[in-house]
């Protein structure tokens, strides 16, 4: 059976959704979690804080190390990278999911806007990866995961977002350039889902309860990122979509992970 055991993960935006769930798969293995996220105090309409993951990591069997950290600040994401080095000895394993959104067109994008989802979402994860790269340089089983999507030059996934789009996009160009440039030293690889997904984002910002009851709880994630993690080396350079690893590794019942069982479930907007 492949695990995570005693692995040490750092993982952005981790303390909620799609990043907690990846955190407590990986805790389940004994593995120890690097926390990196922005949200230390208690937020009115998003759900839990860098210290109640750390709870459920610990609980659930893992080790945590939550880390007060905004990708957009070097500073912050080296002090993390140097804590988890002084905690766990080294870091073996990087996951870019912290991200922005705004789905909105050109007119209508504050440039405030167009400049977080571009310094959170491309730069951040560059930052990230540069300053993990030298511990992941140093791992046995080296990896980073991009929770981005599959990269696509038609103009429909940009016409209704464009500013959006390139930040997210310049996630995955991360995974492209950078599966090329560590190919043999690092494994790359980018995860998407293939429908909407259970989380905050879902909920506040773009369906609300109706679309989240016909999306895919983040387990289906978390699994699926469980499942590349645990692949060697040469698995790298891919643009994964959750589902289809699911079912690469002999899963059949994906109707688990719906949020309710037997619905139609909504398409992610990039599929």
């Amino acid at each position: 059976m492949r695990t995570l055991e005693g692995k040490t993960l750092f993982i952005t935006g981790a303390s909620r959704g799609i990043g907690e769930a990846m955190a407590l798969r990986a805790a389940r293995d004994g593995a120890n979690i690097v926390l990196a996220a922005k949200t230390a105090e208690p937020h009115p309409k998003l759900p839990g804080t860098l210290y109640t993951a750390a709870e459920k990591i610990e609980a659930a069997g893992g080790k945590a190390l939550p880390c007060v950290v905004d990708v957009r600040d070097e500073d912050a994401v080296q002090a993390a990278v140097d804590k988890a080095i002084d905690a766990f000895g080294g870091i073996d394993i990087t996951i870019n999911n912290a991200s922005a959104i705004m789905l909105t067109g050109t007119r209508q994008t504050p440039m405030k806007r167009f400049d977080l989802m571009h310094q959170v979402n491309t730069r951040g994860t560059y930052l990230v990866s540069k300053l993990t790269l030298p511990h992941l340089l140093k791992s046995e089983t080296p990896h980073i995961l991009n929770i981005s999507p599959p990269l696509n030059m038609d103009p429909k996934w940009f016409k209704n977002h464009v500013a959006y789009t390139m930040a997210k996009y310049g996630m995955s160009m991360c995974v492209l350039g950078m599966a090329e440039e560590f190919r043999g030293k690092v494994a790359v690889n980018a995860l998407w889902p293939r429908t909407s997904i259970d989380t905050a984002a879902v909920r506040n910002l773009l369906g609300g309860d109706a679309m989240a009851s016909t999306s895919r709880t983040v387990d289906i994630m978390a699994d699926a990122a469980h499942a590349i993690l645990t692949r060697g080396l040469d698995c790298t350079g891919n643009f994964f979509i959750d589902d289809e690893v699911l079912t690469a590794e002999g899963v059949t019942d994906l109707d688990q992970y719906a949020v309710t069982p037997g619905a139609t479930l909504t398409p992610d907007f990039f599929l």
